[in-house]
């Protein structure tokens, strides 16, 4: 399943949701079913394995598992 970024317009919240692209999405602060799938940002080229091995060295610095 793939994560869509959404925004509700009523409580003006951004949020992401693992879901079917069938599914209705529904804002998880205000419950509203009206909400706008935003377009989602990439990381830029070359950065992504810096970004994942700093997470993987602060996950194993502060003790806990991590899907990274």
């Amino acid at each position: 399943m793939p994560l869509y970024e959404f925004h509700c317009p009523d409580c003006i919240a951004d949020f992401e949701l693992l879901m079917r692209s069938g599914d209705a999405p529904v804002c998880p602060t205000c419950g509203s079913t009206a909400v706008n799938r935003l377009i989602s940002r990439v990381s830029p080229p070359g950065k992504a394995k810096g970004i994942a091995a700093a997470a993987r060295t602060q996950a194993k610095r502060e003790g806990h598992l991590s899907n990274f």
